[in-house]
């Protein structure tokens, strides 16, 4: 009997999951009295190299990066060309972390090393730890982490000016592992930087340091998280520049707390000036009645400044008044409704303002100033009700004599079973004063700040995802505080409620917080 061969397409048979394996490497892995300038790794699989300038840590670092190929194409080898002059008794690693990866599958080869000793041992001591954010819950990724020795030779400057002896980096997690460290004491920072370059940059970069000397081989793990900040920069002035007729900018960086602005030049007797920084920008704006002058002198000062500078006056155009209100369809029973301008506003003409509900009957309500270029409507807001607030032209006039035109806004507000509420019962085991913050999405929706245990509420919430935090104002000045590497001052500690909040509607949530 016979018959055909069936017909069909051949099965490929099991996935690889399998990662690469190293087969050889020369000079062998952990090679002491190095002398070489090149070095050749082979696999069991072709290889390719996947982000290779981010997961690569050489330490100590290296002035000139080596030379590692091929790159772009799959290889059963890759060789490592050092460009460099190497210390002497010094132990090298390699760490490519998750770069090696199989050419078929992209199975990784984790936290693959090459090491070697320009010495006649290998050092072996290690040191573990982790890295968290010092306000925020953002997920840190690609920190550096340094380790200086402390010998002779080390002053606080050195983090400016050299490279440490020793790095590591937390690649995709928030952990990291030093191996093959020499016993000794060590300075262990932490660095949030584009460049990769080891050198600390305050302006651009952000920084977290351990507070006490690391002892090796006696302290193998870092107890506490290691808290990455912003340093807040040194005061300094950059430029004056008219930006519109009557409107100056003064920018500048660092702390505002003590700048001063005041005018030098002699200016008639009806002149009038407003300042007021603009929100979460290393920006002044200032203010004036329009003159017939080429240039205005001042003093710019701050606590350790000052300095006087002149600005033209060249601008023939400016400002029209433009009026803009925060409700748009609904207005919250927890909030106020607000009238924005961008030019300071000089005078109100209630009778050219109105409100009235949905059956038409006029509402009462008051407008208060809240800032040069801020005014609040306040009445007494019913649930589940449509108004209508209207401003008529020439309701609101600015500095310049500009007036606004028509505005008419209609919003509702919802019953009160529309909304949640959140009471937190907060147990204070802290000596300093407290911050508690409510926040969506990383804004701040109320703030309430406490000296003692007691029970907060947060009512009339909108149903959505909340979190809180709790600040410890150790410094008692109502804000949070970053650190300084150099005064040794570790940033205000920042405790979040281990859980989120999703608020539904007609609900209270009840929690217990303690904060230690």
């Amino acid at each position: 009997m016979a018959s055909c061969a069936r017909k069909g397409r051949p099965e490929g048979g099991p996935k690889d999951e399998d990662a690469p394996i190293m087969v050889t490497a020369n000079p062998p892995y952990e090679t002491i009295h190095f002398d070489k300038k090149n070095i050749r790794i082979e696999f069991d699989e072709y290889v390719v190299l996947k982000d290779l300038s981010k997961q690569l840590v050489v330490s100590p670092p290296l002035k000139n990066p080596p030379l590692i190929t091929p790159q772009g194409t799959p290889s059963k080898y890759i060789n490592i060309k050092i460009l460099d002059t190497l210390k002497s008794n010094t132990t090298y690693t390699f760490n490519f972390g998750n770069a090696i990866q199989d050419n078929n599958e992209n199975n990784k080869l984790e936290s693959f090393k090459y090491v070697f000793s320009t010495g006649n041992y290998i050092d072996s001591l290690t040191l573990k730890g982790n890295i968290s954010p010092s306000f925020t819950k953002e997920k840190l990724k690609q920190i550096g982490v340094l380790l200086y020795k402390l010998d002779s030779t080390y002053n606080d400057s050195i983090i400016y000016k050299q490279k440490p002896n020793y790095v590591t980096n937390t690649l995709d997690s928030t952990n990291f592992e030093f191996t093959n460290l020499r016993e000794g004491k060590y300075l262990l920072l932490a660095l949030k930087q584009a460049s990769n370059n080891y050198l600390f940059n305050s302006k651009t970069d952000k920084i977290g340091f351990f507070t006490d000397t690391i002892y090796l081989p006696k302290d193998t793990a870092v107890i506490n998280p290691i808290r990455i900040f912003k340093e807040l920069q040194p005061y300094k002035f950059k430029r004056g520049k008219e930006i519109t007729k009557g409107k100056i900018l003064f920018g500048f960086e660092g702390e505002k707390e003590n700048m001063k602005v005041d005018l030098l030049s002699t200016v008639p007797s009806n002149f009038k000036s407003f300042s007021e920084y603009e929100k979460d920008k290393d920006t002044l704006y200032y203010w004036y009645t329009p003159i017939k002058q080429d240039s205005l002198n001042f003093i710019i000062s701050n606590t350790n400044f000052k300095d006087t500078i002149t600005v033209r006056l060249r601008k023939k155009k400016i400002d029209s008044l433009a009026v803009s209100s925060n409700v748009s369809r609904v207005l919250h029973l927890n909030d106020t409704m607000f009238l924005n301008s961008n030019n300071p506003i000089e005078t109100i003409d209630k009778t050219k303002f109105s409100l009235v509900d949905k059956d038409t009957i006029d509402v009462a309500f008051e407008l208060k100033k809240q800032g040069i270029n801020k005014l609040a409507v306040l009445f007494s807001k019913k649930p589940k009700m449509g108004y209508n607030f209207k401003v008529l032209p020439k309701g609101v006039i600015d500095l310049y004599e500009t007036t606004n035109d028509s505005l008419d806004y209609k919003f509702n507000t919802l019953t009160t079973e529309e909304y949640g509420s959140i009471i937190l019962d907060i147990k204070k085991e802290t000596k300093y004063p407290v911050i508690i913050q409510l926040l969506n999405r990383d804004v701040v929706i109320k703030t309430k700040y406490i000296s003692t245990s007691e029970k907060i509420e947060f009512n009339l919430l909108e149903p959505k995802e909340y979190t809180v935090r709790a600040i410890i104002d150790e410094n008692n000045n109502h804000k949070w505080d970053t650190g300084n590497f150099l005064l040794r001052k570790q940033p205000e500690q920042v405790i979040y409620f281990e859980t989120s909040f999703k608020l539904r509607a007609n609900w209270i949530q009840n929690e217990t917080f303690v904060i230690k």
